[in-house]
């Protein structure tokens, strides 16, 4: 298929600048913080290609700026953002694993997988972006394309996303930040026991909802309809006449609540569906799989890529950077797991750093082509990551590696992988945005490696932070209580005037999984520890998930009975011909995070009906008033929940600070009141989605 660029091979037009790169570099970071808090939050990640490109526009206008100075700011603003995805789904098992977080670790394994990611995608690139062109649509990098076309022409883009942002970020701020009115409200029916219904109504969840749209948002609250309006009321049920505790819960079901029984056997039943709907996900792949690693063999034999033998518009970084870089940073990451992480390993380590080449390039390829078909959205990472951790889990225990800092260094392996493929994902949609407006591959991939270097340190930074500014000691006391193999010492900590040692225990009988504080000498536990990531706020549902699989594997304590069961209602659907990933992230997530993002998906779903050809309307599509307001409140809301988190954080040592819950008394405490409001807001965004965005 023939293919004519907007920028035509021997047209010069200023291109990769110090202005295109300093703004890319910018976007990077506040897109990479950006998704950290949306990442942690809801599980979920948008592209930000497109609202980076329509700011990239608007901005640099006032710099008389070209349309590729402007395609390469969104090229290396969209690192930020893919990276950040890839951290936020792994490292924090850290936390779940009995680890502590470091930014060092952190920034090291990020800039690692996302360096990887691109250079893993060069020799690719010719086969899935320009002998594809056609076949692959890589529809958020297309829809890019058109904007940035339609902004080189004229247009008014900016306006929706400032308006969402503005709206976004001041609703989030007084409702959180000032607790002007409840952030979750909810109902547990009393006829119907164990049943929960709540929303967490923040804007971003609403715009996560309006963007994936009705049918995927619907998918997944099916899935916690299931979870949370069938299963745990039939647990509660049955359960209540047990008088004693049924692992992996340590107290009888009786004496739990929702959210208790949730945590206690939904999440292992969801982490089973969740991982046998990523396995079914990667099985429909398995002729991609094979037919892009034998195309990206051919190309790397061919020698593709190397610079001066084609056309500006063709030129790619030559393959000595591909393999130079890629042995640089296995080498490297074999010294990170030597030193940082696994000390007196080195052949062990040097095996596992090969297994993360052997992984990352198969899922870099993988992810790549899915992209293309379904886009970065909905590319199904977890399910990559989840195949990842699972066989090299599966290869330790069979070599027998298994305790000490194994779980470590599997997560690192699985992380590393996780960040390359969703870099990738975002990488080639960056690519075929190129291709179609005539930029120069070679430069694209140079400000791809900027947007990563310029992004890992912030995103390190913003996860610790988070996770500090929302971590609380509770009193909980546990008595006769003897260190036992399932509780991890983690040294001393001061509290109080006393000196505990502080304990991480997963997978005990008759002590919950989490963090507490141990009186050694009286055997005694006196308070517990709740990490601000697992906690309601901030609860990293992807990274629990990964820490569930690690625990369960190497350490032979997962529930299966419970785990098998989601496997099987992941069967049942793929039977009934459903494609089950969406339904299953959706049974193990909170009902409080679907709810939202289905009312999301609802308003899209009207605003198509009234926007329909049949009812005389213009349309939705990718580049769509509605889904530029929505990107708008999902980053408004974000940076305001930066905002409200250093709030929590000052809140430690001053209690009640900017606080107004107390003096607006019921106002604050109503549920209806914040029902209302958030209908509000679902309401405005309607409105504004139904405008037509004017072009010229």
């Amino acid at each position: 298929m023939t293919h004519k660029p907007f920028i035509s091979d021997d047209q010069r037009v200023a291109e990769f600048t110090l202005k295109s790169v300093l703004w890319g570099a910018f976007f990077g970071i506040l897109f990479g913080a950006v998704t950290v808090y949306l990442a942690l939050r809801a599980g979920l990640t948008v592209s930000a290609s497109i609202p980076i490109a329509v700011l990239a526009i608007t901005i640099l206008r006032l710099f008389k700026s070209t349309i590729l100075e402007n395609n390469i700011v969104q090229t290396a603003g969209s690192a930020g953002e893919s990276i950040a995805a890839g951290v936020v789904f792994t490292l924090p098992a850290l936390i779940f694993l009995g680890y502590n977080l470091e930014i060092m670790r952190i920034f090291l394994i990020a800039l690692a997988g996302g360096i990887l990611g691109v250079l893993f995608m060069i020799p690719l690139r010719r086969t899935l972006i320009v002998k594809e062109h056609g076949n692959l649509q890589y529809p958020e990098g297309t829809a890019c394309a058109d904007v940035l076309i339609a902004g080189e022409k004229g247009g008014s883009f900016a306006g929706r996303v400032f308006i969402g942002f503005g709206f976004g970020a001041i609703y989030k701020l007084v409702m959180e930040g000032f607790r002007f009115w409840r952030s979750t409200p909810s109902y547990d029916p009393r006829f119907y026991p164990g049943a929960r219904v709540a929303a967490d109504i923040t804007p971003e969840y609403l715009g996560v909802g309006y963007i994936i749209g009705p049918k995927i948002a619907g998918t997944i609250f099916a899935g916690g309809v299931l979870s949370w309006l069938v299963l745990i009321p039939l647990i509660k049920f049955f359960g209540s006449n047990v008088s004693t505790a049924i692992f992996p819960g340590t107290v009888p079901i009786a004496d739990m609540t929702p959210s208790q029984i949730w945590s206690s056997y939904i999440r292992p039943i969801g982490a089973g569906a969740v991982t046998a709907a990523g396995l079914f996900t990667l099985i429909r792949t398995i002729p991609t799989i094979v037919d892009s690693l034998k195309a990206g063999m051919r190309d790397i034999r061919a020698g593709a890529g190397v610079v001066g033998e084609r056309l500006r518009t063709e030129t790619d970084l030559p393959n000595s950077v591909v393999f130079g870089g890629s042995g640089l940073l296995v080498l490297g990451l074999w010294a990170l797991l030597s030193i940082n992480i696994n000390p007196g390993y080195w052949f062990h380590n040097l095996v596992a750093s090969i297994l993360i080449v052997v992984f990352g390039f198969l899922f870099v390829t993988v992810s790549s082509r899915i992209v293309g078909i379904i886009g970065s959205s909905s590319n199904p990472i977890s399910g990559m990551t989840i195949a990842t951790l699972m066989a090299v889990s599966l290869i330790f225990v069979a070599v027998g590696w298994v305790g000490g800092a194994w779980a470590a260094v599997a997560l690192s392996i699985g992380a590393v992988v996780c960040i390359a493929a969703a870099n990738a994902g975002a990488t080639s949609q960056d690519l075929k945005t190129g291709f179609l407006v005539g930029a120069t591959p070679r430069l694209q991939q140079i400000a791809l490696v900027i947007g990563v270097l310029a992004s890992v340190g912030v995103i390190g930074y913003t996860l610790t932070s988070l996770n500090d500014a929302y971590t609380r000691v509770e009193p909980q006391t546990y008595t006769s209580v003897a260190m036992t193999p399932e509780m991890k010492d983690l040294g001393t900590v001061q509290h109080e005037g006393h000196e505990y040692r502080l304990v991480n225990v997963i997978g005990s009988r008759t002590i919950p999984d989490g963090r507490y504080y141990y009186n050694a000498a009286e055997q005694r536990i006196d308070f517990r520890e709740q990490p601000g990531i697992g906690s309601q706020n901030l609860p990293a549902p992807q990274a629990l998930l990964m820490s569930t699989v690690i625990n369960g594997i190497l350490n032979r304590n997962l529930p299966w009975g419970l785990v098998l069961f989601g496997v099987f209602i992941v069967v049942m659907m793929e039977l009934a011909g459903i494609r089950s990933l969406s339904f299953a992230v959706g049974a193990y997530l909170p009902i409080s995070t679907t709810l939202p993002i289905f009312c999301g998906g609802l308003v899209k779903w009207l605003a198509e009906r009234q926007a329909s050809p049949q009812a005389g309307g213009h349309g939705e599509g990718e580049v769509s008033s509605g889904s530029l307001v929505a990107t708008g409140l999902i980053a408004g809301g974000s940076i305001a929940g930066l905002v409200v988190a250093f709030m929590e954080a000052r809140r430690k040592d001053h209690e009640g600070w900017l606080d107004f819950s107390d003096s607006l008394g019921a106002f604050a405490t109503s549920n209806l009141v914040a029902v209302v409001l958030f209908v509000g807001m679902g309401a405005f965004l309607y409105w504004l989605a139904k405008k037509k965005i004017e072009t010229t």
